[in-house]
């Protein structure tokens, strides 16, 4: 799956968190394309019609378009008579009977990539609490394309675990790396998409030494996927608390999770099994 095609994917299944946490009967959305200063709307939840599939709104243009200049989130009572925008767009919101409308930029480190809207067919105020859950659906995203940038980042220049025993300034990039694995693995279970959360494992696999072909797992070391995520966590210097917080789990889980993978690796304290998920292959 490819970036644009995962950043879809987010951004289809926050519209439909969004309509079910407001009871709007229209969400939709889409991703900056590269390279341009438009939005191109490619996910439609609750539309009649295929008005809007696929418009180019540019930046500084209609609501979407304002909410992209400015960067913040924007919204109309009466789409067609409001003075608070221009009106590039009427005829496709029209033909989709659309009145009252948000817009949510998703901002990743500074940079609009995306837009968020959620709109109701009659000409009504939209209230904080629909506009509160369409920032934190635009919240979720963010969080999830800033991960998987960072991940491909890492991925493209970092080096393996035996160049950063050797280098100092590749020691701290390692850092970042298991930074972002627990950072990765803490997202995965959140994300709806089984397709989605498939491929942000299989890209935290590849931050792993066993993912590379010279460096062989031991057998019968097997641990399970909250096992692994709570090793993640403490490997990237986190508490147990930490832990807790980061992963959604009770701390009573966490402990219970560190002491089961101990008892498979034959280790007695925090920092010996994070060594010896290491040295299995199973943390980077």
């Amino acid at each position: 799956m490819t970036a644009d095609a995962a950043g879809a994917v987010e951004i289809r299944n926050a519209l439909v968190r969004l309509r079910r946490a407001t009871g709007l009967p229209v969400a939709f959305g889409g991703l900056v394309e590269p390279g341009r200063q438009h939005v191109r709307i490619s996910e439609l939840n609750g539309n009649t019609t295929l008005a809007l599939s696929g418009l180019p709104v540019t930046s500084g243009n209609g609501l979407g378009g304002r909410a992209v200049a400015l960067a913040r989130p924007c919204a109309v009572t009466d789409y067609s008579s409001s003075r608070q925008i221009s009106h590039e767009y009427d005829v496709p919101v029209a033909t989709e009977g659309l009145r009252s409308i948000l817009a949510v930029p998703v901002v990743v480190r500074r940079r609009v990539r995306g837009v968020l809207y959620g709109a109701l067919r009659t000409a009504q105020p939209l209230g904080d609490r629909t506009l509160d859950a369409a920032v934190e659906a635009a919240r979720d995203v963010e969080q999830t394309l800033a991960v998987q940038d960072r991940v491909r980042g890492l991925l493209a220049q970092t080096p393996r675990s035996e160049e950063a025993a050797r280098d100092p300034a590749a020691g701290a990039a390692w850092e970042q790396v298991r930074e972002a694995h627990a950072a990765l693995r803490a997202l995965a279970p959140r994300i709806a998409d089984p397709a989605l959360r498939a491929e942000l494992l299989d890209a935290c696999e590849l931050l792993t030494p066993g993912a590379a072909p010279l460096v062989p797992r031991p057998a019968g070391v097997r641990l399970t996927p909250r096992e692994l995520d709570v090793l993640a966590c403490l490997a990237a210097g986190a508490t147990n608390a930490g832990a807790s917080e980061r992963l959604g789990l009770r701390p009573e889980t966490v402990k219970s999770y560190l002491r089961s993978a101990m008892r498979k690796l034959g280790t007695h304290t925090r920092g010996e099994t994070v060594a010896a998920a290491r040295r299995a292959g199973l943390l980077p």
